[in-house]
């Protein structure tokens, strides 16, 4: 990955100044755009006036304390919680009020954090899965994947409850790259794993954006993310409170204090 444009940094969502993405630093080619961003489950408000972006080809994380609203931005993103206000554009079409199953038609793919593989099914199928949109399975996709995550290959024919949590992770990501997506969301891909799992985790995911696919990841190993990604962004009470390239959230003292553990 390139290194970062500098991007101004956003204060907190109470301060009397409060820049976001929607003023500054948003990405020209900014694929996804969200605006005042209101959202929920039910009649609960998680969500008050995000603002979002993410670049053709840009790797973004979403950081913060729990509770903070970080899974339900990707939620709301991907069609799965209450809609209350603000917009979300991809390709500069509006999908906000939209279905997940017409929103994976326009070129986004979703792994959420948990039950996200068919236990009783094989690998090979639960990529099949991924591809269920299309008229036929291309070949050619499910050995992308299999270059991708050889062990996949070795375990084609095992049935996906059966395997580690890292092997069921990368079944579910294969399965999500399967309709070779514009825009990938991961939901804490970390979670669960073994320590010594995280960091080739986090490196598939580096591969996967520096080929090409856009990336908007919630994580919960919020250091390692922000080192990696192009851009950050820190929420807390379901609001903005800080966005700027990776690497100088991780060095903002604030921010450290805040929601790093110094």
């Amino acid at each position: 990955m390139s290194d970062p444009e500098p991007v101004d940094r956003t204060r907190d969502a109470g301060a009397d100044e409060t820049r976001t993405d929607a003023d500054v630093g948003a990405p020209d080619d900014a694929i996804l755009r969200v605006r005042d961003l209101d959202a929920g489950y039910g009649e609960l408000q998680i969500l008050s006036g995000i603002d979002l972006d993410v670049g053709d080809g840009e790797y973004v994380t979403i950081v913060g304390p729990n509770g903070a609203g970080k899974s339900t931005v990707m939620k709301t993103v991907f069609g799965l919680t209450t809609y209350l206000g603000g917009t979300i554009s991809f390709e500069s079409e509006p999908i906000h009020e939209l279905p997940p199953e017409r929103i994976i038609h326009k070129g986004i793919s979703y792994v959420p954090q948990s039950n996200n593989v068919f236990d009783g099914l094989t690998v090979r199928e639960n990529l099949e899965m991924g591809a269920y949109i299309l008229d036929t399975v291309p070949e050619s996709r499910i050995e992308a994947v299999y270059d991708r995550f050889p062990v996949l290959r070795d375990r084609r024919d095992q049935k996906a409850g059966t395997m580690s949590g890292g092997q069921r992770q990368m079944v579910a990501m294969g399965r999500a790259l399967m309709l070779d997506p514009d825009l990938l969301l991961l939901d804490e891909p970390s979670a669960g794993l073994a320590p010594d799992l995280v960091d080739d985790m986090f490196d598939r995911i580096d591969e996967i954006n520096e080929n090409g696919t856009a990336v908007l990841m919630v994580e919960q190993n919020a250091t390692e993310a922000l080192r990696r990604c192009d851009r950050g962004y820190v929420l807390t009470q379901g609001q903005n409170a800080y966005t700027d390239a990776g690497t100088r959230l991780l060095a903002d003292e604030e921010v450290r204090q805040q929601f790093l553990g110094g």
